[in-house]
């Protein structure tokens, strides 16, 4: 197995890094989905017997707004419990001051990360997390049924929808009544503002919050943006799907319920599964891009990354925890058994991962489509920005007003939100 000589020199001063622990007792918070506890704890029992310490693993609930409340609790109180934090990529302008500075503990393996991924965990200069790996979505098809109706997969989100709802209907037809079109994530969460998002910025529709601060959610492409999703509710898609979440999301399609899926790549890996109906049948494509001007495919920029509390007991060996989740070693496991994206440029190479994941080679198509939620023009009220949003968003998928009677809402609570600057 030949590998990248780049990964040698990294895993080599990460496991220099490690090697001399003194025992200590680490904790380390996860609220992760499908098989990835299960996976964090293989990769934690490598670290404990590298280094003599004991890591535990403290479960969160798998909402990422949950779990964000939870932190910001636990942090503002000074908790002393948890050590190594699991951090979304938008969180670190909003929890900054409560992590420790990595910039020195990972000088010598920063480089190897992609440099905006890197930046995106930098706030005033200071690395207030290491990624672990990133995240953008794609449309999960059903290419076994797309082929057997002569569909092409779909480029635009109307010609998602025509095809979802002719196969629908024709395998409802053929004794399938479960059988739906899409599912997405439409419940009232974080999950629903990367949706939603991906529709509007789809349709030349803004990023609700331009990089300068400017509020620009309330325009004509948005709200057809979001109204067209509207109308997925209870013909393509069930009425349900105003609750599901990622895991839920990925349960009907699994079944081998649903023609298209929007979903992340770690639905990749379960999808392929030997307990899935669909393994074998299935492709990802980049999500369809809306209609008229500035119109394109648009993913939402996620990924995980550690953190470490400033709060912890024991610091040094905490930082060499984050380290090692965020190794080429580890990073590479990542790859290879739960199809999450590496942030390390050298391992979208590596023969490996790609024989294990083969689709991760397309998926530089779909980061160079990437879009980021407004966390870093709007600071430590991005929050707050992105609830106002999914809700005026819900509000519309369920049939509570039009998206742009609630999107012009949002612009009047956005901008008292922002008041004088953000």
């Amino acid at each position: 197995m030949k590998i990248n000589t780049l990964l040698v020199g990294l895993l080599t001063s990460v496991t220099l890094v490690v090697g001399s622990a003194q025992a200590a007792d680490l904790s380390i918070v996860s609220g992760d989905t499908g098989n990835g506890l299960a996976f964090l704890r293989s990769q934690l029992d490598k670290f404990e017997a590298e280094t003599g310490n004991k890591v535990t693993v403290v479960p969160m609930p798998s909402s990422t707004s949950d779990q964000f409340g939870q932190y910001r609790l636990w942090l503002a109180a000074g908790n002393t419990d948890i050590d190594v934090y699991q951090t979304d990529v938008i969180w670190a302008p909003q929890l900054a001051d409560q992590f420790l500075d990595l910039t020195d503990a990972a000088k010598d393996v920063v480089g190897a990360h992609f440099p905006s991924i890197i930046e995106s965990q930098t706030v005033d200069g200071k690395l207030v997390a290491l990624p672990a790996f990133t995240d953008a979505p794609a449309l999960f098809y059903r290419k076994d049924l797309l082929e057997k109706y002569s569909k092409p997969v779909p480029t635009t989100w109307d010609e998602m929808a025509a095809t979802a709802k002719e196969i629908m209907d024709a395998e409802r037809t053929a004794g399938n009544p479960d059988m739906y079109g899409f599912v997405f994530q439409g419940n009232a969460y974080e999950g629903l503002t990367c949706n939603a998002l991906e529709w509007v910025k789809s349709s030349g529709g803004g990023q609700i919050v331009e990089a300068d601060g400017t509020i620009s959610i309330n325009n004509p492409q948005a709200a057809a943006a979001i109204d067209r999703a509207a109308t997925w509710i209870g013909t393509i898609s069930p009425e349900g799907n105003l609750a599901y979440q990622e895991e839920e999301s990925r349960g009907v399609w699994q079944l081998g319920n649903s023609v298209f899926m929007r979903n992340w790549p770690y639905a990749y890996a379960l999808s392929g599964g030997d307990d899935s109906a669909v393994k074998g049948k299935f492709d990802v494509a980049p999500l369809p891009a809306g209609e008229g001007e500035g119109a394109g495919s648009a993913a939402t920029l996620g990924g995980w990354n550690v953190a470490v509390s400033k709060y912890s007991p024991d610091p040094e060996e905490a930082i060499k925890l984050a380290l090692f989740l965020a190794s080429p070693e580890v990073q590479k496991e990542r790859a290879i058994n739960q199809s999450n994206l590496p942030t390390i440029e050298a391992l979208y190479d590596d023969a490996d991962v790609l024989k294990a994941s083969p689709f991760m080679a397309n998926w530089k198509e779909i980061f160079q489509n990437a879009v980021p939620r407004p966390s870093a023009p709007t600071k430590v009220k991005y929050n707050e920005v992105s609830s106002l949003f999914w809700s005026a968003v819900h509000n519309t998928l369920s049939g509570n007003g039009t998206a742009a009677e609630n999107l012009e809402v949002l612009e009047a609570d956005l901008s008292d939100l922002k008041g004088d600057a953000w």
